[in-house]
């Protein structure tokens, strides 16, 4: 049987609360308001001196398909993962130039 903390503990189950803004289109009142009524657990956090609150992904989605419909969270997660992608893009392009560059460094003191 799961522990109830498992999921608390699992890559990519608790989303912050700035995440559940940008990529399901969730405002900071309501999450609150979700947080006050009981319909989202939280657990505080901090980094650099600054709090932050870790949600549960199954709720925070719940939450945003029962407030915005289901084809609106999807829209949400779709422009979140393309951000994604392209950021991944961008980063290994930059990483490409670098090695071609280095390359052709080798190549010439190679006298190839």
């Amino acid at each position: 049987m799961a522990h109830p903390n498992d999921e608390w503990q699992r890559k990519g189950a608790t989303p912050s609360d700035k995440t559940a803004r940008q990529e399901l289109g969730l405002t900071q009142d309501e999450i609150y308001d979700a947080i006050d009524a009981g319909t989202l657990q939280y657990r505080q956090a901090y980094m650099h001196g600054n709090l932050w609150l870790r949600l549960l992904r199954r709720e925070v989605e719940a939450l945003a398909r029962a407030r915005h419909g289901d084809r609106y969270v999807s829209e949400q997660q779709a422009r979140a993962e393309l951000t994604r992608v392209n950021r991944e893009i961008r980063r290994l392009q930059t990483e490409l130039a670098e090695l071609e560059d280095r390359r052709a460094k080798l190549g010439s003191d190679l006298g190839e």
